[in-house]
């Protein structure tokens, strides 16, 4: 008989640095981007198109996420010491995020936008939120900077990509769970200039601590 799959997920789980890699994955949660501005937007139009929204948003998430577990695997595997190289890729990327915030924070808030028209059908709104993350490549490097932090050498990579890529899936979608109900009260609390900026500082720093606090470990 095989292994339980609870026992095989916890077998995994106790190999794997939770911390660093789940509060990075909370910010990177939180930091506005286009998959957010996307299901927002649809949201205020009505629930069912912001749900479409963040269906295939969360479809084009678990696309990146296959693409990323099957190739940190077969790198890996191969290259055991290929591990650490993506680390330090990794920190560079949560550094330059942070950076990024940060000056986004100290610059003028862009004026809103109208609300856009209700589209012709579901199907199109789903297929816009797939393919914008799918065609998306800092979703895909987020995945792949990402997921090595947390993994650890000697373990079964595929089994730790595997899980870790699971959990992110599963943070962005409780965030649209969330999200689409209190749409209008999220994109008011972000369209104050003050609140956004602190809120995008606030982002930026812990970003920016968390790359020290990996590289430093």
């Amino acid at each position: 008989m095989g292994a339980n799959p609870l026992e095989l997920i916890w077998r995994t789980a106790v190999h794997i640095a939770w911390g660093p890699f789940l509060l990075a994955l909370v910010v990177i949660v939180l930091v506005p981007g286009p998959d957010f501005v996307l299901v927002t937007r649809n949201a205020a139009n009505g629930a069912r198109y912001g749900w479409l929204a963040a269906a295939g948003v969360t479809c084009g998430l678990l696309l990146h996420a296959a693409a990323a577990t099957l190739g940190l695997s077969a790198l890996v595997l191969a290259f055991p010491a290929a591990l650490l190289v993506v680390k330090a890729i990794g920190v560079a990327y949560l550094g330059w995020m942070g950076t990024q915030t940060l000056r986004q924070a100290h610059r003028a808030p862009a004026p809103a936008e109208a609300d856009i028209a209700p589209p012709a059908s579901g199907g199109a709104v789903f297929l816009r939120g797939l393919l914008t993350d799918v065609l998306n490549p800092k979703v895909m490097l987020m995945f792949l900077t990402l997921l090595p932090q947390a993994m650890r050498p000697g373990a079964d990579p595929m089994a730790q990509a595997a899980l870790l890529s699971a959990v992110a899936v599963a943070a962005f979608g409780c965030w649209w769970l969330v999200v689409v109900p209190s749409v209008r009260r999220l994109t008011a609390l972000l369209a104050a200039p003050r609140r956004r900026t602190a809120f995008e500082r606030c982002c930026g720093g812990a970003l920016l601590a968390m790359a020290a606090s990996i590289a430093f470990a």
